[in-house]
């Protein structure tokens, strides 16, 4: 029989010598309370969104609609006071500098309150019942975070699968953050083990019983995560861990236990804390409340993120590419401006190898030094030229190109995937500043210009809807009807043409440059030590 405090006026069951916090079973010292004030103070900010977009984005779900998206940012929300930004404290707690601002923060408040409640008595009862309810909020903030976070693992789009592009980079060109990345990737079921356990470290913290066996998953799980991120560059350490520090609250209190059990080998019942007995109406709003938390977060998600998985992941384009087009190729005659710039891999210009993906994405290979980009490659917003897993943290030369397929003209319209910071870019050299501005002007002209026809447009067709209608969401039609007309990104455009069956393409057109570009691709099969992935995301028909 489990130990049973309770704070209202009914007894408190104790097993014979059951090891029991302080906290509970006797009044609170003095330095307790100003640390639990500390504690209350810092994990309800934490606990809280602090940005109104946030809240305006939840007012503004359909739910008939919804994407999955939408509930993973209720799940995923900024938090903390983080008045003076994240690097006030410099690189060295770059990410962590909104907790400790909310420590502080937190520490003052609890002076304050200490001052106010010495003009009157405190019962123990009272902060037993703020620490219960301190312990419902953590519990729910920390199991329905790590449910939106598994559940990305559990189908398996965070880590996906490496594309062709991606295996035929040099292993030497890739980030430590993108090998750790690719190689829980390649190991789809391993990845969908590592959601199991989030997911049911999550569902456990929803019921106050089992929120010990919750936070322990959670505590190895995310303290997994929290090292590997740290380790490899990986970007997530600071949300990860966030998750390591709610699950060590919720264990502090059975520590004793823990100890008199594997230490002092007694035998140990666990606590069980119970609040007062409750009106009829708070026992009703519990339930429903309760009820619909497991349904949206268990339930809904699940189903959402399977048609994600299914149709649009977001990691990975969802629109498919060009049927005969898919495959990779050698590059066999290059022409830029009608000269023939024979094969050297020293060479800058001339392509090495190109592939076209199962989606609409034409990777090649150059010998020239490409801009590093070091996120995590999420679609956001969810268009697929934003959806660049395939070029982060992906080195030696490799081009990554979005397209749009006029099928019946034959002609793709390609826009670079890496997009610059255009109009935060500063001005490198003062002494030049006349010259720069006009070449950006130059720039920003040939940006804007129109190079997609209307009739062009009408043949390929609106990319939102290309997808199946059970991915159908607000979200994605908002973010493509908001979508900017003239991002500052590089494009080529290319007539194409297939002879010898397909096994030959034929590329004639302009690249990036607005040079002229002739070029022969010839296809080929190449093998890969990998085999291909038994859970592949995506519909590519």
């Amino acid at each position: 029989m489990p130990t049973i405090i309770s704070f209202g006026n009914e007894r408190s069951f104790l097993a014979k010598d059951a090891v029991v916090p302080p906290t509970t079973n006797k009044a609170w010292r003095p330095y307790e309370r100003f640390l639990f004030r500390i504690a209350f103070i810092f994990f309800i900010a934490l606990s809280i969104p602090n940005n109104v977009g946030w809240y305006k984005e939840v007012l503004g779900f359909n739910w008939f609609k919804l994407n999955y998206r939408d509930l993973y940012d209720v799940a995923r929300f900024n938090s903390g006071i983080n008045w003076f930004g994240n690097s006030i404290f410099g690189s060295t707690l770059i990410g962590y500098a909104g907790w400790v601002i909310t420590l502080i923060v937190a520490t003052i408040g609890a002076a304050v309150w200490t001052i106010i409640v010495r003009t009157r008595k405190t019962e123990r009862s009272e902060y037993c019942q703020l620490y219960y309810w301190l312990r419902v909020i953590v519990r729910y903030r920390a199991g329905i975070g790590i449910i939106g976070f598994g559940f990305t693992k559990l189908f398996p789009v965070q880590l996906p699968y490496p594309s062709l592009g991606i295996l035929n980079t040099n292993f030497g060109d890739l980030t430590l953050q993108k090998i750790y990345w690719l190689s829980i990737g390649i190991a789809p079921w391993y990845e969908v083990f590592a959601g199991v356990v989030e997911v049911l470290a999550g569902a456990l913290l929803f019921f106050r019983k089992t929120t010990t066996l919750g936070a322990i998953a959670l505590l190895g799980a995310l303290g997994d995560i929290t090292y590997v991120n740290l380790s490899y560059d990986g970007g997530v350490h600071v949300y990860a861990s966030y998750f390591v520090l709610y699950a060590a609250f919720l264990l502090l209190q059975d520590i004793p236990q823990f100890y008199s059990l594997l230490i002092k080998e007694r035998v140990t019942t666990p606590i069980d804390i119970i609040p007062k007995a409750w009106p009829n109406w708070l026992t009703y709003t519990r339930i429903v409340l309760k009820s619909a938390t497991v349904f949206i977060f268990l339930i809904l998600l699940f189903w959402l993120q399977y048609v994600n998985f299914r149709y649009d992941p977001y990691k990975q384009p969802a629109v498919a590419g060009a049927r005969d087009l898919r495959g990779n190729y050698l590059v066999t005659d290059f022409r830029l401006n009608n000269q023939e710039i024979p094969y050297s891999p020293l060479d800058s210009v001339r392509w090495q190898q190109a592939t076209f993906e199962n989606w609409s994405t034409l990777t090649f290979k150059v010998n020239k030094a490409v801009p590093l980009d070091l996120s995590n490659g999420g679609g956001a917003p969810q268009r697929d030229v934003n959806r660049t897993f395939e070029l982060t943290g992906v080195a030696g030369g490799q081009r990554v190109f979005y397209y749009q397929a006029d099928t019946v003209n034959k002609v793709l319209y390609l826009e670079d995937k890496y997009l610059p910071p255009f109009w935060g870019r500063r001005q490198r050299n003062k002494k030049d500043k006349n010259a720069r501005n006009e070449g950006l002007k130059k720039e920003q002209q040939y940006y804007d210009s129109a190079w997609i026809s209307q009739d062009a447009l009408t043949n390929i067709g609106n990319e939102a809807s290309k997808i199946n209608p059970l991915a159908a969401s607000k979200r994605r039609d908002l973010e493509y009807a908001s979508a900017p007309k003239n991002e500052k990104r590089k494009k080529m455009i290319l007539h194409y043409n297939t002879t010898d069956h397909g096994a030959t393409v034929v590329l004639t057109g302009t690249n990036e440059r607005k040079d002229s570009v002739y070029i022969v691709l010839k296809r080929y099969q190449k093998p890969y030590a990998l085999s291909r992935s038994p859970l592949q995301a995506g519909t590519y028909q």
